[in-house]
C-alpha cells in the first residue's frame, strides 16, 4: 500500500509538472500576430473572395480576417442554417469592432452565404452556375473545406468521402470557376492541404479505396492530391495572371477531428495537450490570409507554404507525371471528360 501511495503521488506530481510546463509553453511561446494589423484595413476593398467551409474553424477565421481587410466574402457551406448563424455572429463581431459603420461602406466587407455540398457534384455545378450568374468577378478562391479521417462512406456520386470532398469536389469547383477567375485577373487560388500529405500515396489502382480502407492513409492521400492538383494547375495557368498556391495550417484546434474517438479517460489530457500545442483557428488561418491578400506573393504560383513562408516538398508531391495523370483521371471522375 505504501508503495502504491508513493507511486500515485509521483504520478500526480508528474502530471502536475507536465501541466505547468505545458501552460508555461502556451503563454511564453511566440504566436503569429494578425497580419492585417500592418497591412492596412482596406487592402482587400473591391475584391470578392469565395471560401469553402467558412462557417467554422479555419474557414470562419479566414473569412473574419478578410472581411476586416474590406473583402466581399462568399461563404460556400454545406449546411445553410449553420452558415447563416455563423455569418450573423461574424457581422455582430465586426459591428462591435466598428460601431456605427455599415457593412461594405469603408470598413468591413460584405458577407454572403451560398449553399455548397462538396460531396455532391450536382451541388457543385448548381453552386457554380449561381456564382457565374450573380458575380461579375472573383478575385480569390480559397479551397478550405475538408473532411478528416471519417469512417468509410461514399459521396452522392459514389466516391470515397475524403477523396471525393477534399480533392474531387474542389477539383470540379475550381475548374468551373476558372473562366471567372481569369476574367478577374490578377486573381488567386489558395488550396488548404496538410503536413500529413507525407504519409499518403496516389494508388491509381484503388483511388476509391474499395479494395482496402484506412481512414488516416486516405486523408493523407487526399491532401497529397491537393498538392499535386495545385502544381499541375499552376503549370496550366502560366501566363494567365491567375496564381495558385497550397499551404498547410499546422496543428489547429478545430472540429475537423470530430470523427476521431478519444477515450473519456484520455480526453482531459488530450484537451490540455491541444490547448498547449495546437494553434487557435485564427493562428492557423494566417497563411491562408497571407496567400489571399499579401502583396508579397503577387505573381508567385505553384508553391507550398507554412507559417507564411515557402517550404520544401517531398519528391512524391513534385512528381509531374503523377500530377498530370491524377488531373486526367479526375477530369473523367467528375464528368468533365467522358
Amino acid at each position: 500500500p505504501a508503495a502504491m501511495t508513493l507511486a500515485t503521488a509521483a504520478a500526480l506530481l508528474a502530471a502536475l509538472g507536465g501541466a505547468l510546463w505545458l501552460a508555461t509553453r502556451r503563454f511564453v511561446s511566440p504566436r503569429v500576430q494578425r497580419l492585417h494589423r500592418g497591412g492596412g484595413p482596406g487592402l482587400m476593398h473591391g475584391k470578392t473572395v469565395l471560401i469553402t467551409g467558412a462557417n467554422s474553424g479555419l474557414g470562419r477565421a479566414t473569412a473574419a480576417e478578410l472581411l476586416r481587410l474590406g473583402a466581399r466574402v462568399i461563404m460556400g457551406c454545406r449546411d445553410r442554417a449553420r452558415a447563416e448563424e455563423a455569418a450573423g455572429q461574424l457581422r455582430r463581431e465586426l459591428q462591435a469592432e466598428e460601431p456605427g459603420s455599415d457593412p461594405g461602406a469603408g470598413g468591413a466587407g460584405e458577407l454572403v452565404v451560398r449553399e455548397l455540398d462538396l460531396a455532391s457534384l450536382r451541388s457543385v455545378r448548381a453552386f457554380c452556375q449561381e456564382i457565374l450568374q450573380e458575380e461579375p468577378r472573383l478575385d480569390v478562391l480559397i479551397n478550405n473545406a475538408g473532411i478528416f479521417q471519417c469512417p468509410y462512406m461514399k459521396t452522392e456520386d459514389g466516391f470515397e468521402m475524403q477523396f471525393g470532398v477534399n480533392h474531387l469536389g474542389h477539383f470540379l469547383l475550381t475548374n468551373l470557376l476558372l473562366g471567372l477567375l481569369k476574367s478577374s485577373a490578377p486573381s488567386r487560388i489558395v488550396v488548404v492541404s496538410s503536413k500529413l500529405y507525407k504519409y499518403g500515396d496516389i494508388n491509381f489502382e484503388d483511388l476509391n479505396s474499395e479494395q482496402s480502407y484506412n481512414k488516416s492513409f486516405c486523408y493523407s492521400r487526399s491532401k497529397l492530391a491537393n498538392i499535386l492538383f495545385t502544381r499541375e494547375l499552376a503549370r496550366r495557368l502560366e501566363g494567365t495572371n491567375v496564381t495558385v498556391n497550397v499551404l498547410h495550417p499546422g496543428m489547429v484546434r478545430t472540429n475537423l477531428g470530430r470523427h476521431i474517438h478519444i477515450p473519456p479517460l484520455v480526453k482531459p489530457l488530450f484537451n490540455l495537450v491541444s490547448w498547449a500545442f495546437f494553434k487557435t483557428p485564427v493562428e492557423g488561418a494566417q497563411t491562408s490570409i497571407y496567400l489571399a491578400s499579401s502583396p508579397e506573393v503577387e505573381g508567385v504560383s505553384g508553391r507550398y507554404f507554412g507559417d507564411c513562408k515557402e517550404e520544401e516538398l517531398l519528391p512524391k508531391a513534385m512528381d509531374e507525371s503523377v500530377a498530370r495523370k491524377l488531373w486526367d483521371i479526375s477530369e473523367v471522375m467528375v464528368g468533365m471528360l467522358k
